[in-house]
């Protein structure tokens, strides 16, 4: 097995001279989905072994298989299984806990593959790619800058700065001119210099997890090799052969948002000295500096900003160079400009006291503003691509991204607000001792009550059309197992399970509602910001007594929610640290959200699809290449997509005699609809020419599953009729106690499936020879292959 992994050079693989007899070797490449599952349980024998690997992702066999290859003629016609066990990628040691600091990034980088369909319009996606990086990079700005908001203006301007606040929190006395007797640090550029290291170290801890994530995950280089003259690349970019491989783009941005953050606390920390100089007349030479100071943020973002809009994804080539100039300078002189700043905020100003809020408060406020532009011209961008391909079948008629980065941004506004908020409190309580935090963040958790309402409708919306769906079901459930003996009970829990599986049908309308609804009232927060620049209740004082009752419970009720909120983000961050049951719950959101590579944000959670998909591409080359044998590749649910996606990574010549088996498959009714550019009807149709043969098993009780519901007469060739489940209605000679129903799960118990595999393996002509390196283009029965 590793003798094969060897022999399989990482550019193209010729064919080797084989043994008459190794022909009809077959395997079955087995592929995990959401939650993973262990090796016995795949291969269904307490008794494995691993074969090629590590602790992260390995392929394992059954004892009794370990030396197939050495043994061509046992068990001829039987494939060989194989199961790849991924679930560490998503779902391993207590740091994956860390992971939930990143979500609003993940949902960000979502956005940027949300794209519609569309050909011929490379400027137009470009700038798609862009507006969802600039969305991101104001992510990473908002989370450092509620890192400054907590330590530099609550704590140590505010709290530091106030004597009552100062006497109830003893650790920041040295930083208070009262309990220090005007000590050394007290001064107020010196205590901000000290506090701007919190927020410093989160930029570096951000920077940290993205370089040690890229290197343990994505660092993998799939097999290199050039585009064939008929290969289709334009009907999806996972075919390409740099896809899966975005070294250069995440180090530049990597590079990018570490320096934005570096320069967001320098910001936090030298603009106030610089006010101060320039408003005090001072010395000359401190007001010099704080205008050079300035200066130089401003050209820092600036080049932030240009190296974040001047690259994009390189796809159609393995882009192996790295900038190593900018990837090193610019987070270098970022750092050396935050030194600066520190030295230069900490300089002696004896007449400086720190008084109200920090002066620029209203960062967040145009944050939040920008944001919302973004988001309009990106549904902008994303309806005129809609509009030259329209699709019924794509989410949200292609406003599904905008959409989703709308929910990123407000997820990191929660997240900043709610950490904000709570410590203000903390600091602080009910005495109001200190302004607390900036008046957008208390209009922002203001709005809560209100998406709660609007979600709690919906909900109830949902419950009613499953009551409906559950009504009709019944009779359908009673057509498809007509002469059983009737139980109404029975019949109203297999309705009931398939009515609740309908329900992922439903998830674009709950999506585009809560994503309008939060853009509203976020326009809304921010405007009352700006007009009133008071918090929501005192707003609304003097106005009706409705209107100020509203106002003053919104208020307290979603300063409470936040907190609760926050109380419960941090429960869950530790429980997943020490429960390995709980830190699998968190793996499963991570299968979904971490499958796409980080192209909008690099401080996302890794993608494992760039460790995972040419593990895969590998194994099936080199397995070809040893054996000559035939290879059916069956997925599960999410092991479906990187089934599909590692098949897109071989050679068209390859890849017609690759035989397919998904079940309880997302393709088209998850990733089909939500990212159309790559799964769409277009890149699926092409997926089924080009592979020998693909089969695709589903149930209506499967809520993740579904059809792939290609048109015209190659639907039917790829989905197999609904299964039965569960397999008998009441106990029977086969099924004595009442069968289970399944669901997404153990498809492997249905008949079907080993019945669809056996014809996979026949279709697979065992006896023609493996193809030489140039083929011909006529389709193959032979699974021998030759990859790259």
């Amino acid at each position: 097995m590793e003798r094969a992994r060897e022999n399989g050079s990482a550019g193209e693989l010729g064919s080797p001279a084989q043994r008459p007899e190794a022909a009809a070797a077959a395997l079955e490449l087995l592929v995990h989905g959401v939650g993973g599952a262990s090796p016995e349980e795949m291969l269904d024998d307490p008794r494995t072994v691993r074969v090629t690997g590590d602790d992260t992702a390995a392929v394992y066999r059954r004892i009794a298989d370990a030396d197939a290859e050495q043994r061509p003629d046992a068990d001829r016609g039987q494939p060989v299984p194989e199961a790849y066990v991924w679930c560490n990628l998503t779902s391993g040691n207590g740091s994956r806990a860390l992971w939930l600091l990143l979500l609003p990034f993940m949902v960000v980088n979502l956005a940027h593959w949300m794209r519609p369909t569309t050909r011929g319009r490379k400027r137009t996606v470009r700038l798609y790619g862009l507006l969802v990086r600039l969305a991101g990079l104001t992510l990473t700005v908002l989370l450092v800058a509620a890192a400054c908001e907590v330590a530099l203006d609550l704590a140590a301007w505010q709290c530091a700065g106030t004597r009552a606040c100062a006497e109830e929190h003893s650790w920041l006395a040295f930083l208070s001119p009262d309990a220090s007797d005007d000590g050394w640090w007290s001064q107020p550029g010196r205590r901000l210099a000290l506090a701007g290291l919190v927020p410093t170290a989160l930029t570096g801890l951000l920077w940290y997890l993205s370089h040690r994530t890229w290197s343990a995950y994505e660092s993998q280089q799939p097999m290199s090799r050039k585009a064939e003259p008929d290969e289709e690349t334009g009907r999806t970019g996972l075919g390409r052969p740099g896809f899966w491989y975005g070294r250069r783009l995440v180090a530049r941005l990597r590079a990018a948002h570490t320096a934005a953050g570096l320069l967001t606390v320098a910001a936090a920390v030298g603009t106030s000295a610089a006010r101060y100089d320039q408003a005090s007349g001072g010395p000359a030479v401190l007001e010099a500096l704080g205008r050079l100071l300035e200066v130089t943020l401003v050209a820092g973002f600036a080049v932030v900003l240009w190296v974040v809009c001047r690259r994009g994804r390189s796809e159609n080539r393995l882009d192996k160079e790295l900038d190593r100039s900018l990837v090193r300078l610019l987070p270098t002189g970022s750092v050396l400009l935050l030194v600066l700043t520190l030295l230069y905020a900490g300089w002696s100003r004896p007449g400086w006291h720190s008084r109200g809020r920090l002066p620029g408060d209203m960062t967040f406020g145009g944050i939040a503003l920008f944001e919302g532009m973004l988001v309009i011209a990106l549904g902008v961008v994303a309806h005129i691509l809609f509009r030259a391909r329209p699709d019924t079948r794509t989410a949200m008629r292609g406003l599904a991204g905008p959409a989703v980065a709308m929910l990123a941004c407000a997820l990191g506004g929660v997240m900043s607000g709610g950490v904000a908020q709570r410590v203000a409190d903390w600091l602080d309580g009910t005495r109001s001792s200190i302004p607390g935090p900036p008046v957008l963040l208390t209009w922002q958790a203001s709005t809560i009550p209100a998406v709660l309402v609007v979600l709690a409708f919906l909900i109830g919306w949902l419950a009613w059309r499953t009551w409906q769906l559950r009504n009709q079901e019944m009779a359908g459930v009673e057509l498809d197992y007509e002469g059983a003996a009737k139980d109404p009970a029975r019949t109203r829990r297999i309705a009931n399970t398939r009515a609740m599986a309908s329900l992922t049908d439903r998830a674009p309308l709950m999506v585009a509602v809560i994503a309008s609804v939060t853009w509203l009232l976020g326009a809304g927060a921010l405007a009352g910001a700006l007009a009133t620049e008071d918090p929501p209740s005192e707003a609304a004082r003097g106005t009706y007594a409705f209107v100020q009752g509203a106002a003053e419970t919104a208020q307290a009720l979603g300063s409470w929610l936040i907190g609760l909120g926050f109380i419960l983000f941090v429960t869950w961050g530790r429980r997943a640290y020490k429960d390995p049951a709980a830190r699998r719950t968190i793996g499963i959101l991570w299968d979904v959200g971490t499958f796409w590579p980080r192209a909008a944000h690099p401080f996302a959670p890794p993608c494992y699809a760039e460790r995972a998909v040419p593990d895969l591409t590998w194994r099936m080359a080199t397995w070809t290449r040893a054996t000559g044998g035939r290879l059916v590749i069956s997925g599960h649910s999410q092991g479906s997509v990187l089934a599909a996606a590692a098949a897109w990574q071989l050679k068209p010549s390859v890849r017609k005699r690759v035989a397919l088996l998904t079940y309880g498959s997302p393709l088209e009714r998850l990733y089909g609809r939500w990212f159309p550019a790559h799964f769409g009807p277009a890149a699926l149709s092409s997926l089924h020419r080009e592979v020998a043969c693909w089969r695709n098993l589903y149930r209506p009780t499967d809520p993740i599953g579904g059809g792939v519901q290609l048109p015209g007469d190659c639907g039917p060739q790829v989905d197999r009729e609904p299964l039965k489940d569960p397999l008998a209605y009441g106990r029977t000679a086969q099924h004595p106690l009442p069968a289970p129903i399944l669901g997404h799960s153990d498809y492997q118990a249905d008949p079907a499936f080993a019945e669809e595999r056996g014809q996979l393996l026949a279709r697979l002509t065992p006896d023609v020879p493996v193809p030489r390196a140039r083929d011909d283009g006529a389709p193959q029965g032979s699974s021998g292959r030759s990859s790259e």
